[in-house]
C-alpha cells in the first residue's frame, strides 16, 4: 500500500511507521541514523513524481500527526501539524473567516506537510502565490539531528547553529550562481529554491526548505500565512480556436490581475462528456480551447468592469461571464479532476504522469505547448494537455507504451527530449509537484554543473548521510528504475466478469487507478459516497487506492503463485462495502465492488466458503420456499427474533449476533399483485421488475409503485415467474450462480423489452445490476441481450420524468432528508430523483455516504463496528437532527433496514412518498 504514490514508481518500504505524535519523529530519525536507513515523509501520498516512496521506512503522519496548533485570527496565521489535510484547515479555519491560499487540486486529501515539500502552488497561485510565499516558519529536524526552529514558530530564540553557520558560508561562496540560476521566475520548483538564501532576501532558511521535497529535514510543524476569502468573485470564460491561441493570450491577461488563469480543451471537455454525460460539461464560448480566468474583490461592478477589460484585451473569439458560483464550481471541478479524468485517452489506453508540470515564463507559453503538441507527434504519443496558464505550467498524461518492449526506452528518450525543450524556454522541469524520481535525473538540462554541485553541498549540510529521500534531487534516482507500469501483465482467463472497458482484462482494470486519492477525500458533502470505510476507520488499508494497489500486485504475481488466497488481500478488501461509489467518484473508474467479487469467487471457486455467503449470497433461494410454504413464514420470524436461539442463529448464518435478519413479510408483493386488478394504460405497458427484496420483505412498496405508475397512465405487469438479478450472487463473489441468475432474468424480460414494453426497478441495486453488471456477467449473444434490456430499464422517477403527460402529487409540505442508496448513485445517478422532487415541490437534504450496511457487509461478522461507524458519518446525525414529522427517503432496503435497527426510525421509498401524496381513486 504504501510503496507507491501517485507516480509511475513502485519502490517496497521496509517499514512503515504512523507516529502517533510529532515528538516521535526526531526518535524515529534517530533510529534510521543508528542503522543508515533512508527514511521518507508521507502525507496523502498524492505526489505525482514519486516524491513519497523509499525504500527504508516510509512515515506517515496524515494519520495522528494531523492537528491545527493555533490560528490567529488578527496576525492571519495559523500553526500546523504537518499531516493535516487542507480541506481539513479550511474547516476549522473557516469559523475566523481565513483560508490557506494555495489551493492544489489534491486539496480534499493534500497534507501540509506535503504541500511544504513540494511546493504546492494550485490554481489561484496568481493571487495568493505558492506555498513558500506563505510559511512564516518551520519547525524541523535536519537529517543530521539538529532541531532547527526557523522563524515564527515557538521556540525560535536565534540561538547558534552550526548548520546554519556552515550554510551561510556556502552559499556566500557561491552568490552569483545562485543569482543568476535560481529564482528566474515563479514556477521555477526544480532542484532547491536557494534564490531564498540570498542576503537580499534576508537568509529564509524556512522558505528555503520549501519545496525541499523531505530531503533535507522533517517538518515537525509550521507557521502559515491564512487569508480570508474575497466578498466577491467572478468567472471569465475565454473561447479561442485552440489551447495554443489562449496561451498567447496570457501575457495580456495578466496585467488585469487575476486571481486565477486556467487553460484547457476540447479534448478534456469531451472526455467528461464521455464519462460523466453531456450534463456535466456546462455551455461554453465557441472555441476548442478555454481560459477561465477568475477576479476577485470587494465589489461586484467593478469586478464587472474588470471583466469588460480582460475580455477586451484577450483576443478571445467568445467569452461568458460567470456569476453563479454554482456554474463556476462545474466549470472549475472539470479542471480539478484533470489528472483523474486524462489517464485514459480516448481509445482506452493507459495515460501516465511523468512529464506531468514543466513550467516556463508565461509569455513563452503559446510557442512552447505548439512545439510540445509536435514533440508527442512525433513520438506518436498522446495526451491531454491543461492547467495554470497565467503561471506557464502545463499539466499532461501521455500514452507511453511501457506494453511495448521498447517502452520503457521510449519513456525514457521522450523525458529526455521534452526536458531539453522545457529548458530552452527557459523553463523548469517541474512547477509545483516537485522533481522526484520522475525528473531529477533531468535536472542538468536546466542548471549548469556549479548549480547542481552548490545542491549536493546543500544536502551534505543538511543530511550528512543521505539519509532522507534519497534519490531525489541529489544524486538522483534514474527516471526508469521502479517503473510501476512496466510490470503490468495482461490477465483475461478465468475471470468471472467481462470488463468491456477494460477489454477484457483484469490487469488493465486494476491498473485504472493512478493513486490521486480522491478516495481518501470527504467527497460525502457534494453527495458523494467513496470511499465509507476509509471515512469510518481513517487507515490507509482501507481506501480504494489502497485496494487497488494490493490488487495490482495480486495480478502480477507479487503476492506469490496463488495471490486470491493471499491473506493481504483479503485482508485489504474485507472492509470494502462493495458501494460501488468509487465506480462513479474516481476520476480514473474503479469498480472495486467488482473486483471484490472477482477476488471472492477466485478465493473460493470450487471451494467451501464462509457460512454468510450460503446464508446471504443465496438469500433469494430461502425466501423463495417462503413464498412457496407461507406457513413457515410466522414461525421463521418467531424463531429469528427469539433471544435463546439468537446465537445459533447468528452462528449458522454468519452474521454479527447484534444484528437481526429482516421479517419476512406475511404475504409476497407477487401474492398481492396477483389478486390487484391491473389497468388498461395510455402509456403502454411498464414490467415491474419484482427484486427479492420487494417481494418477500417490502411488498407496501411495490404496491406503492403500482398505483403511482397507474396514475402515470402504464398497464402494470411482472414476469410469469419469479426471477431475480443475482446481487447477493454477485457481492459475496458467487459469480456462475450469478451469470445463472443474469440469464434468467434477461430472458425473461427481453419478450416484453421487444414488444416495447419498459422495465422499472424499485430496488436501486437491483436496478443497477440490470443496468450494468448483467452485460458484464455474461457472454457472446446472452450480453447482447442484456444490453437490450439495460437499455429499457428505468428507475421509477426516471420513467415518470420521462412520462409528458404526467404530473406530481404536491408535495410542498415535505421536508426532511433523503439517503441515496449507493448503487443509485454510481449506476443511474440520483439527478433525476432530485429534479422530480424539487418540481413536486419537497425539500428534502441530500446526504452523501453510504448507509454502512450495504446489503451483506453490515451483517456480517467482523463488520458490525464500522457499519454503524460509516452510519455515524452523515446518516444517524441528520436522523437524530430530523424533527418527527420529516421524511426520511431511503429507496434501498439496506437502507431502511439500517435506519430501523440503528436509528428506530423507518425509511419511506419514493413510490411510497409519492402514492401517499396521490389523490384518492
Amino acid at each position: 500500500m504504501y510503496s507507491a504514490d501517485a507516480s509511475l514508481y513502485r519502490v517496497p518500504p521496509r517499514v512503515v511507521v504512523t507516529p502517533r505524535e510529532a515528538a516521535e519523529l526526531p526518535a524515529v530519525l534517530d533510529v534510521c541514523r543508528r542503522f543508515g536507513v533512508p527514511l521518507t515523509m508521507r502525507g496523502g501520498g498524492t505526489s505525482i513524481a514519486g516524491n513519497a516512496v523509499g525504500p527504508g521506512v516510509v512515515v506517515d503522519v496524515g494519520r495522528h500527526v494531523n492537528r491545527v496548533l493555533e490560528i490567529d485570527p488578527e496576525a492571519g496565521t495559523a500553526l500546523v501539524e504537518p499531516g493535516i489535510v487542507q480541506a481539513r484547515l479550511h474547516q476549522i479555519a473557516a469559523r475566523h473567516g481565513l483560508r490557506f491560499g494555495p489551493d492544489p487540486s489534491t486539496r480534499t486529501r493534500a497534507t501540509l506537510g506535503g504541500m511544504i515539500g513540494n511546493n504546492a502552488c494550485g490554481s489561484r497561485a496568481l493571487g495568493y502565490g505558492r506555498t513558500s510565499d506563505n510559511v512564516l516558519g518551520l519547525d524541523v529536524v535536519a537529517g543530521s539531528g539538529e532541531r532547527l526552529r526557523l522563524g515564527d514558530v515557538p521556540g525560535a530564540d536565534g540561538a547558534a547553529s552550526p548548520l546554519l553557520d556552515r550554510l551561510q558560508s556556502l552559499v556566500g561562496d557561491h552568490l552569483a550562481v545562485v543569482r543568476t540560476e535560481f529564482g528566474r521566475f515563479g514556477r521555477q520548483v526544480s532542484g532547491y529554491s536557494l534564490e531564498h538564501l540570498l542576503p537580499e532576501n534576508g537568509f529564509d532558511v524556512a522558505r528555503a526548505l520549501t519545496g525541499s521535497e523531505g530531503t533535507l529535514a522533517l517538518t515537525l510543524a509550521a507557521r502559515i500565512r491564512m487569508v480570508r476569502e474575497p466578498a466577491c468573485r467572478v468567472l471569465v470564460v475565454l473561447g479561442y480556436g485552440s489551447m495554443a491561441e489562449a496561451a498567447d493570450a496570457v501575457p495580456a491577461i495578466l496585467p488585469h490581475g487575476p486571481v486565477a488563469c486556467e487553460g484547457l480543451d476540447a479534448r478534456i471537455t469531451g472526455v467528461v462528456a464521455e464519462r460523466r454525460g453531456p450534463g456535466a460539461v456546462p455551455p461554453l464560448p465557441a472555441g476548442s480551447g478555454w481560459m477561465l480566468v477568475e477576479l476577485a474583490g470587494t465589489d461586484v461592478a467593478a469586478l464587472r468592469a474588470r471583466a469588460r477589460e480582460v475580455v477586451a484585451d484577450s483576443g478571445c473569439g467568445d467569452s461568458m461571464l460567470v456569476e453563479d458560483m454554482a456554474l463556476a464550481d462545474a466549470l472549475w471541478r472539470i479542471r480539478e479532476d484533470g489528472s483523474g479524468l486524462v489517464a485514459r485517452t480516448p481509445d482506452g489506453e493507459q495515460a501516465h504522469a511523468g512529464w506531468e508540470d514543466a513550467a516556463v515564463p508565461p509569455e513563452r507559453l503559446g510557442a512552447y505547448l505548439r512545439e510540445f503538441e509536435e514533440l508527442l507527434g512525433r513520438y506518436e504519443l498522446f495526451g491531454v494537455p491543461y492547467g495554470h496558464f497565467g503561471d506557464g505550467c502545463i499539466h499532461v498524461r501521455i500514452d507511453f507504451p511501457f506494453a511495448r518492449p521498447d517502452g520503457t526506452q521510449v519513456f525514457r528518450s521522450f523525458l529526455n527530449d521534452a526536458a531539453a525543450l522545457a529548458a530552452r524556454h527557459g523553463g523548469t522541469m517541474s512547477g509545483e509537484h516537485g522533481d522526484g524520481r520522475a525528473r531529477s535525473e533531468l535536472l542538468p538540462h536546466m542548471y549548469s554543473p556549479e548549480a547542481l554541485a552548490l545542491c549536493s553541498a546543500v544536502k551534505d549540510v543538511f543530511d550528512p548521510g543521505d539519509l532522507l529521500n534519497p534519490g531525489i534531487i541529489v544524486r538522483p534516482a534514474a527516471v526508469d528504475e521502479g517503473l510501476r507500469p512496466a510490470e503490468a501483465v495482461p490477465l483475461t482467463r478465468g475471470l468471472g466478469l467481462a470488463y468491456r472497458d477494460d477489454r477484457g482484462d483484469l490487469s488493465r482494470a486494476v491498473h485504472r487507478c493512478t493513486g490521486v486519492g480522491k478516495c481518501r477525500a470527504d467527497n460525502t458533502g457534494a453527495g458523494g459516497v467513496m470511499c465509507p470505510s476509509f471515512l469510518a476507520t481513517r487507515e490507509e488499508k482501507d481506501s480504494t487506492r489502497a485496494r487497488a494497489r494490493v490488487l495490482q500486485d495480486a495480478v502480477v504475481g507479487k503476492l506469490g503463485p496463488d495471490p486470491w488466497k493471499s491473506d493481504a488481500l483479503h485482508d485489504v478488501l474485507d472492509l470494502c462495502l462493495s458501494c460501488k461509489g468509487c465506480a462513479s467518484d474516481c476520476p480514473t473508474g474503479i469498480d472495486m465492488a467488482s473486483y471484490k467479487a472477482e477476488a471472492l469467487y477466485q478465493r473460493y471457486r470450487r471451494r467451501i466458503r464462509p457460512r454468510a455467503h450460503y446464508a446471504l449470497g443465496l438469500l433469494p433461494r430461502w425466501t423463495r420456499l417462503m413464498a412457496r410454504v407461507p406457513a413457515l413464514v410466522r414461525p421463521t420470524n418467531a424463531a429469528m427474533r427469539a433471544r435463546a436461539l439468537r446465537p445459533l442463529v447468528a452462528w449458522s448464518a454468519g452474521i454479527d449476533r447484534r444484528r437481526s435478519l429482516p421479517k419476512f413479510a406475511p404475504r409476497t408483493f407477487r401474492r398481492r399483485f396477483a389478486s390487484h386488478q391491473s389497468r388498461e394504460g395510455r402509456n403502454g405497458e411498464v414490467v415491474l421488475f419484482v427484486d427479492t427484496f420487494t417481494d418477500a420483505f417490502s411488498p407496501d412498496v411495490g404496491m406503492a409503485a403500482v398505483r403511482v405508475l397507474e396514475h402515470a397512465g402504464y398497464r402494470v405487469t411482472v414476469t410469469e415467474r419469479p426471477v431475480c438479478c443475482g446481487i447477493t450472487w454477485i457481492s459475496t463473489g458467487q459469480l456462475d450462480g450469478a451469470r445463472a441468475q443474469a440469464r434468467r432474468i434477461v430472458r425473461a424480460l427481453l419478450p416484453h423489452v421487444r414488444r416495447g414494453a419498459v422495465v422499472v426497478g424499485l430496488e436501486p441495486s437491483c436496478t443497477g445490476v440490470l443496468r450494468s453488471d448483467t452485460a458484464e456477467l455474461l457472454r457472446g449473444v446472452d450480453a447482447a441481450a442484456a444490453r437490450e434490456v439495460a437499455a429499457a430499464t428505468r428507475t421509477l422517477a426516471e420513467l415518470l420524468t420521462e412520462t409528458a403527460d404526467w404530473t406530481p402529487p404536491d408535495l410542498s409540505g415535505v421536508t426532511g432528508i433523503a439517503q441515496p442508496h449507493c448503487h443509485h448513485h454510481a449506476v443511474m445517478g440520483w439527478a433525476t430523483d432530485a429534479a422530480l422532487l424539487e418540481r413536486a415541490g419537497a425539500r428534502l437534504d441530500r446526504l452523501g455516504n453510504c448507509c454502512g450496511l450495504a446489503g451483506n457487509f453490515g451483517v456480517e461478522k467482523g463488520h458490525h463496528d464500522v457499519s454503524v461507524a460509516v452510519a455515524e458519518q452523515q446518516l444517524l446525525p441528520a436522523v437524530r437532527k430530523a424533527g418527527d414529522g420529516d421524511a426520511v427517503l431511503a429507496d434501498g432496503f439496506s437502507c431502511r433496514t439500517q435506519l430501523h435497527q440503528l436509528a428506530g426510525r423507518d425509511g419511506e421509498h419514493l413510490a411510497e412518498l409519492l402514492a401517499r401524496h396521490l389523490p384518492p381513486g
